[in-house]
């Protein structure tokens, strides 16, 4: 494999980026494609990075007043170049009509990740991780689990930069996507069964900034140029252990702004049943990249 980890950048790439402010290396970068941090689904990118504030909101019931606010932050950090860890929180209000509201955090996540493919030429990242749910670190009135969760997961990206000149509106498509095994500490917790199940996404992208820096510039508006438009789709189907539960999950269509030092993305998100969620919804994101902000500090890696 060539020489190019998850931050390397082609002197052309640095080029174009100092030209359009898009991210510089140190994210999910590899050859001229930049993926952008996704909000439903992780992206395969290892890199010093704060997710904060995530802001969510949507119904949980059929009555107007059932509705559910998440506020969540993510830090990442590398270990070195391919390995980094996150920690993330939830902080959740449920308001419903009969009991009113309740507060409090959920349980704390931690994962690992280690990027081990990145082909500039192909535009292509691959990595594993390990996310785990932290039993009683959430508190009991939202929900949080009474039981460890631990999912071994693989992550992928593809940009399609090798497509033909007569498809090359197309290149600045990209994919990212995810599949996991969630795994509990213990099979139930009283009389209620903990299922396994199969947790997994996708997000289509389109990148603006890619499409006038490595297409054509077509002398589009400064903002449109640093948009990239995404549809996301995450889904959980329990898949033993799961009495009698079906698959759940929402598609979320939605735009990314990317700067060099941070992102701003939103979200519609749409349940695909009732057991998903009982209208539309909405999720926006503050994304900072710690490794530009703070490139001599916190935001380089430890080893």
């Amino acid at each position: 494999m060539r020489n190019a980890t998850l931050l390397g950048c082609s002197a052309g790439l640095a080029a174009a980026l100092s030209a359009y402010a898009q991210p510089a290396c140190a994210h999910a970068v590899v050859g001229d494609r930049f993926f952008p941090a996704t909000i439903a689904t992780d992206d395969p990118g290892v890199a010093d990075e704060l997710s904060l504030p995530t802001v969510s909101s949507f119904k949980t019931g059929d009555d107007p007043a059932a509705r559910e606010l998440d506020v969540s932050g993510e830090y990442s950090k590398r270990l070195t170049s391919r390995l980094g860890v996150s920690f993330g929180e939830t902080w959740t209000r449920l308001r419903t009509p009969g009991a009113g509201k309740v507060q409090g955090f959920q349980n704390l996540e931690t994962t690992v990740k280690y990027q081990f493919v990145a082909s500039p030429e192909h535009e292509a990242i691959l990595a594993v991780g390990l996310s785990a749910e932290w039993a009683r670190t959430g508190a009991d009135q939202v929900g949080a689990e009474h039981h460890s969760t631990f999912t071994p997961t693989f992550y992928f990206g593809k940009g399609a930069g090798e497509l033909p000149d007569g498809l090359a509106w197309a290149r600045p498509f990209a994919v990212t996507g995810l599949v996991g095994y969630a795994l509990p500490s213990r099979a139930h917790d009283g009389p209620d069964a903990n299922a396994r199940v199969l947790r997994y996404g996708l997000a289509l992208e389109y990148s603006f900034p890619y499409l006038s820096s490595h297409v054509k510039d077509y002398g589009l508006p400064d903002f449109v140029n640093h948009l990239t438009p995404v549809v996301e789709a995450a889904f959980e189907t329990p898949v033993a252990n799961t009495s009698g539960a079906r698959t759940t999950g929402t598609v979320n269509p939605g735009l990314i702004w990317s700067g060099r030092r941070f992102q701003l993305g939103a979200e519609a998100t749409l349940p695909i049943n009732r057991q998903s969620g009982r209208g539309a919804g909405f999720v926006v994101q503050a994304h900072f990249f710690l490794d530009d902000l703070f490139p001599r500090s916190i935001g380089k890696p430890i080893w």
